[in-house]
């Protein structure tokens, strides 16, 4: 297949706001390639490469050749090219890989390398990526979507059960947590208070609901094959090699295959939790201060010693938990149908330093990958993960910094794929000012002196007091008191807030 075959259609999806005209355009494309290029082809509309890292940036490719004439690239061989370039490493490896890039671009068309520079960097704006290729994925194979979605939670995504998919049911059906390989987290939705969680989480049910703390820490899934244990992020990057106090203790339960999920922090020496940013730095490489201990805490098991645990339910998974795991290395919590003691154990939790609680249902199976009501997310204040759009020079004091930051949501059916809620420079200290000063250059797209336009990839936690209507931003609601709690770079833009979500918090 073509590159520009592939190209043509990425800018058809973008162009519709149809959902159905998108997974359309998606399935057909699907449908015409070749056995071998399927699941490339999946990755590259999912916006996407295939290597997880080519040591390629916006810098890196603000300068390219001359386009070609005309159009003569494969997909397949755009993929032989990052390949060899993932693998360039050592020294004069900088000066290999520009010519690399050099000669896969000048074999593109126009339209072909703007497309491979936004796969390449992270932007390509298709709208709801993920989600419409599993959709597409399952009609262009002729399958049920739900066999589909649920092979590609366990798999880490749909582009790795394409091949699947096409040999059709039963060989979805076989596609099964694997120990060793991580799989999508699953994911809490948000509620207003205990009150309104309980009611959310326990749904229909007998009314009890466990209540667990919200760590404010790095979400981990931690792997265990005998003694060759694997740890992993909430994006399914391998940080194993950083954190060898979690390989400990996890190679000191008593078992010999398991999956874990939980959170790992770097407490204080009164046993508080110190700052996200510190746990996330403390994280972010493999030195790091003698005294930077970080501790895991689990709350849920989706495996242990041959048995698959995800499809049983929660209060099952815990109590297998607390048979497993001692309770140093358990998130608190607090199991009943009493909602003025949920509300108790949610004060206890926020008193110790922790940022809130989940609420989660006793009855339901570990939907991984998915966010819904059986997993509840009660914080103290109102929070948004929202995206950087943009960012003003600072003013005064200021002066020479980046400072005030353009906030905004998801948004499918804007052209850019976001909508702008407000701005703030709350909340920033002089440290945060000169890191998002030096992050957001290399984000830059534009700058009129004034407003420095950014690529849509930073997400940021945003606290606020509430919502106002707006007719100055084209989403019709406004930030109140917006200010910087911290910047989320465990998180990519594809899972900041929906305007649907803001808008639901604004009860419109």
């Amino acid at each position: 297949m073509l590159l520009r075959e592939l190209v043509d259609v990425s800018r058809q999806v973008a162009a519709t706001r149809s959902r159905k005209e998108k997974t359309g355009l998606i399935s057909a494309l699907l449908a015409a390639a070749e056995p071998r290029e399927r699941a490339l082809v999946a990755h590259y509309l999912s916006g996407r490469l295939r290597q997880r890292r080519t040591g390629l940036g916006w810098r890196g490719l603000r300068s390219l050749p001359e386009p070609a004439p005309a159009s003569t690239l494969e997909v397949v061989e755009v993929d032989a090219a990052f390949e060899a370039i993932s693998r360039l490493a050592g020294a004069g490896s900088a000066g290999l890989r520009s010519a690399a890039v050099a000669e896969l671009f000048g074999r593109a068309t126009a339209p072909e390398q703007e497309w491979l520079r936004a796969v390449t960097v992270g932007e390509v704006r298709q709208g709801a990526l993920e989600a419409l290729v599993t959709e597409a994925l399952a009609s262009a194979a002729g399958v049920p979507l739900a066999a589909v979605r649920r092979a590609a939670m366990l798999a880490g995504g749909a582009t790795y059960v394409v091949d699947a998919a096409f040999a059709g049911p039963d060989a979805l059906a076989e596609v099964g947590l694997t120990v060793g390989r991580p799989v999508l987290p699953m994911l809490a939705s948000s509620a207003p208070d205990v009150a309104a969680a309980v009611a959310k989480a326990a749904g229909a049910g007998s009314g009890i609901v466990g209540v667990d703390a919200k760590l404010d820490g790095i979400r981990i899934q931690v792997h265990r094959s005998g003694g060759d244990v694997v740890v992993a992020t909430r994006s399914l990057d391998d940080i194993t090699h950083r954190l060898p106090e979690v390989v400990a203790v996890a190679r000191a339960l008593p078992a010999e295959r398991l999956v874990l999920d939980g959170e790992a922090l770097w407490l204080a020496a009164d046993g508080r939790p110190r700052p996200f940013q510190e746990t996330a730095s403390r994280t972010a490489s493999a030195g790091a201060p003698t005294d930077a201990v970080v501790t895991p805490y689990f709350f849920d098991v989706l495996h242990l010693d041959g048995a698959d645990l995800i499809d049983r339910p929660a209060r099952e998974r815990w109590q297998v938990l607390e048979d497993l795991v001692p309770a140093e290395h358990r998130v608190q919590r607090w199991v009943g149908d009493d909602v003025e003691a949920a509300a108790a154990f949610t004060s206890s939790v926020l008193a110790s330093g922790h940022e809130g609680v989940v609420v989660k249902s006793v009855d339901a199976p570990y939907d991984a990958g998915r966010r819904g009501s059986a997993w509840v997310k009660v914080k103290p204040v109102h929070t948004l993960d929202l995206v950087v759009l943009a960012v003003e020079h600072g003013s005064g004091r200021r002066r020479g910094w980046l400072s005030n930051i353009h906030l905004g949501a998801r948004d499918p059916s804007s052209p850019t794929g976001f909508v702008m809620l407000g701005k703030t420079f709350k909340g920033m200290t002089d440290a945060m000012l000169a890191w998002q000063t030096e992050r957001f250059r290399e984000l830059e797209v534009a700058d009129d002196g004034w407003v420095v336009t950014v690529r849509p990839e930073q997400v940021v936690e945003i606290a606020f007091d509430g919502l106002q209507r707006s007719t100055r931003y084209p989403g019709g609601l406004a930030l109140r008191f917006a200010r910087v709690v911290r910047y989320r770079d465990d998180k990519t833009a594809d899972e900041a807030d929906t305007i649907e979500t803001v808008r639901s918090l604004a009860g419109s």
